[in-house]
């Protein structure tokens, strides 16, 4: 009877989760505030600011090809140094570069947060948010995003839905007011002057951007992505991805949740085989390298197993409609080509 008991508890008590301790605030703190350095920096250089990298790059030859791979740290070392000078001299690169800046980060921290808070409500342990800061170019945003670990096993079900759901919706609304602000500074131009820019790198624009553009007016066909923009543009990619029905990423949560550990198992190889199919196509027709790199983020996250909740019980009929708005939400993010070269 005791045994029993037990495991009641277990499954359905609330225990507070873990407190971060000031040591552990101080090294999030850290990883975020070198984040917001380097994605500043990636939001003053091309394709995202007016900083123009290695444009004197034009290898004729395999020899100058060498010579070009060669120079490459120089150049970089250059780039970087003179876009931090830019930074501390010229007020518009500054202001570019922030307005990027502030609004992805906090897109990525309201998403992170919304984890975060889900599993303080639920008492399930979890770090804060790491935030991944990367050498401008390298990550062509200046970082590979944030996520949070959870330490403790998922009481239920519902707290796994709850948990998954909540960073993607959180991160949704955060970015719509930052969407509806670049579209409407959106700056118009002259056919010419477009069809000069769309040399280089293209980037889709989702559902939800067609939708608000289609609201205020605004011709995207005509129009110069900005600060605010490439911030959405950004958090829709990051969102759209998280929700994909694979491994643990958010949707994988979710579609477990929904509809159990099989379910799980087979959407993650079908939406696998998908992206490859979209890799392939994208390269083949858009010139869209993007799709490669997505279909081997799905690859691994196919081959991690699930962790089961304690308490398996079916989900209600009002998380059942939040999973379908949901769903909505990845229909309004998701483009399969994001990123073509032109």
């Amino acid at each position: 009877m005791s045994d029993l008991n037990t495991t009641a508890n277990a499954l359905f008590s609330r225990r507070e989760a873990m407190r971060p301790t000031a040591r552990t605030w101080a090294k999030h703190l850290a990883l975020l505030l070198l984040t917001f350095c380097t994605v500043t920096i990636a939001g003053s250089i091309y394709p995202f600011g007016a900083q123009i990298p290695f444009a004197s790059a034009d290898p004729q030859n395999w020899t100058e090809t060498l010579n070009f791979l060669l120079s490459l740290p120089i150049e970089y070392y250059h780039l970087i140094s003179g876009t931090i000078y830019a930074l501390f001299h010229d007020r518009e690169v500054l202001k570019h570069g922030l307005c990027f800046s502030l609004s992805l980060l906090f897109i990525l921290t309201s998403h992170e947060m919304g984890h975060y808070v889900a599993c303080r409500l639920y008492g399930v342990d979890a770090t804060l948010p790491f935030f991944i800061p990367t050498p401008p170019l390298i990550g062509p945003a200046g970082t590979f995003g944030a996520f949070i670990k959870i330490v403790s096993s998922l009481p239920s079900r519902r707290a796994t839905f709850d948990i998954g759901v909540a960073g993607p919706i959180a991160g949704f609304i955060a970015l719509i007011p930052i969407a509806v602000i670049g579209i409407l500074t959106m700056e118009q131009v002259t056919p010419e002057q477009m069809a000069v820019s769309q040399s280089g790198l293209y980037f889709s624009d989702p559902l939800f951007t067609h939708i608000l553009a289609l609201i205020f007016g605004v011709n995207l066909n005509l129009s110069f992505m900005n600060a605010f923009t490439s911030a959405a543009w950004i958090g829709m990619l990051v969102t759209s991805l998280n929700l994909i029905p694979s491994g643990q990423l958010d949707g994988g949560h979710a579609i477990y949740a929904v509809f159990g550990e099989r379910v799980h198992y087979w959407t993650g190889r079908i939406a696998f085989g998908v992206m490859v199919v979209l890799a392939i196509a994208g390269f083949y027709f858009y010139n869209s390298p993007s799709g490669l790199l997505f279909a081997v983020l799905l690859g691994i996250m196919m081959r991690i197993r699930h962790p089961e909740p304690l308490d398996t019980t079916p989900l209600d009929f009002k998380r059942i409609i939040v999973a379908i708005l949901t769903l909505l939400i990845f229909v309004l993010c998701f483009t399969p080509f994001p990123i073509q070269v032109r």
